[in-house]
């Protein structure tokens, strides 16, 4: 096959690839593994891993406490042996001898368990948002690496590609010098560079490996498990606008509902901090059952009934102290929920700025550096097989178009990246299906 004819060829498969995103199928470990899509990865993360399963059973424990927090405390059952002479034990012979049975009651000051139990909820709230956060997180994570792989299963894809023609470039270069045409220095430095390739390709193998490792733990599988990606995935780079997400991120960011929560809890405790300035009660009555007299004569049993408070006196030094503390805590969360506020915000506007430019530089290699690429390629091996153009611009040139196609490949995986990283920020999924 004449090598004139190996570039048409290569610009068809690789404007293909650029119009409907395509993976190769890995051979080796990988053969027998089923295609496995982003939103499958994703799906298999939030059902199979350990820490989102974690900070699930911690929330599900805390939606167990309102109740608790708003019934009353357990009643206390009395019972006791009064006035008994310690000479006979004899529990007829005085008539204040007795057995007591009590029951009594702890009530608190009216409002205190229900801001107990309010609290409690804002607090369940709050980790019920944060069972959400962490699965937006474990989300965007795996797409991050499911994007990566991607990036070297086409990195390898690329170098496969140039690889091929620099043999071929070879097998000229053996032609012309066997010819008398060409010098041995340029079969040389086109084994070198295909040296080079073999050696990155070694790279970017290695570093697929370990990507897959990370990727398989997200998902909860065997470490050594292959990955394989499908064979075909649109690639879809929305227009963004700063301000609509920011909007977004105010109502679907489960931060912003946790520290709400938060907010909310704290403020609850601080009210029930001033509720303890006043006491709690205590209800009880109590029955005592006295014997007969010795001659069989009837007594009377008792029947007592008793009301008791506390009494807040040293309240300067616990209750006001409570509420100081309260209302420092309240503080706490509000600058937190500001400072996240904050955070949030700026990477958010950080984000779409990057996406802006690597959508753009996308673009600027797909329609211009590339294409101007591989007609230079093209033009040059055209001239160096008449002997009109020299050997070392032809290298240079090709080695050039290697460099591009692989940072389109990386400027398309950084979008999707971004897209990732916006999609956790503002709580809704962005420009995948």
């Amino acid at each position: 096959m004449s090598s004139l004819c190996f570039f048409p060829l290569r610009r068809c498969a690789f404007m293909a690839a650029m119009v409907l995103v395509s993976t190769l199928h890995s051979t080796g470990p990988l053969a027998d593994e089923s295609d496995l899509s982003i939103q499958q990865s994703v799906e298999q993360a939030l059902s199979g891993n350990p820490s989102i399963a974690e900070i699930k059973s911690r929330a599900e424990a805390l939606a167990a406490i309102p109740s608790q927090e708003g019934a009353l405390p357990d009643p206390t059952l009395n019972f006791g042996m009064l006035n008994v002479p310690t000479r006979s034990f004899n529990l007829q012979k005085e008539d204040m001898t007795m057995i007591e049975v009590g029951l009594s009651q702890t009530i608190p000051f009216p409002g205190k368990l229900a801001l107990k139990e309010m609290a409690a909820e804002h607090e369940a709230l709050a980790a019920a948002s944060s069972v959400e956060d962490a699965r937006l997180r474990l989300a965007r994570d795996v797409k991050k690496i499911w994007w990566l792989l991607f990036y070297y299963d086409h990195a390898l894809f690329v170098t496969e590609e140039t690889e091929q023609f620099f043999q071929q470039l070879v097998d000229v270069a053996q032609t012309k010098y066997k010819t008398g045409l060409g010098s041995q220095q340029d079969v040389l430095l086109a084994q070198l560079e295909l040296s080079k390739l073999k050696d990155e390709k070694l790279e970017l193998t290695g570093m697929r490996h370990t990507e897959n490792i990370q990727f398989n733990v997200l998902l909860n599988r065997k470490r050594e498990k292959g990955v394989r990606l499908p064979r075909q995935v649109e690639s879809k780079l929305p227009d963004l606008a700063d301000s609509a997400l920011q909007e977004k991120a105010m109502h679907s960011n489960p931060l912003f509902a946790q520290h709400n929560n938060m907010m909310d809890a704290a403020r609850t405790k601080v009210e029930l901090a001033n509720k303890d300035f006043y006491p709690d009660l205590t209800l009880g009555s109590s029955y005592a059952f006295r014997q007969n007299t010795p001659d069989g004569l009837t007594r009377s049993d008792f029947l007592s009934v008793n009301l008791s408070i506390n009494l807040p006196i040293y309240a300067q030094q616990k209750q006001a102290k409570a509420v100081d503390q309260r209302r420092s805590e309240l503080l706490q969360e509000q600058y937190s929920a500001q400072d996240e506020h904050n955070k949030i915000h700026g990477e958010i506007a950080a984000k779409v700025a990057e996406y802006q430019h690597d959508k753009d530089r996308l673009a600027l290699f797909e329609h211009e550096i590339i294409p101007q690429a591989e007609q230079t390629v093209r033009s040059l091996m055209a001239g160096y097989q008449v002997s009109k153009t020299d050997f070392s611009d032809l290298l240079r040139a090709q080695m050039t178009l290697f460099q591009y196609q692989g940072q389109y490949w990386k400027a398309l995986t950084r979008t999707q990246q971004v897209l990732a990283d916006l999609s956790a920020l503002v709580g809704e999924e962005l420009g995948h299906d």
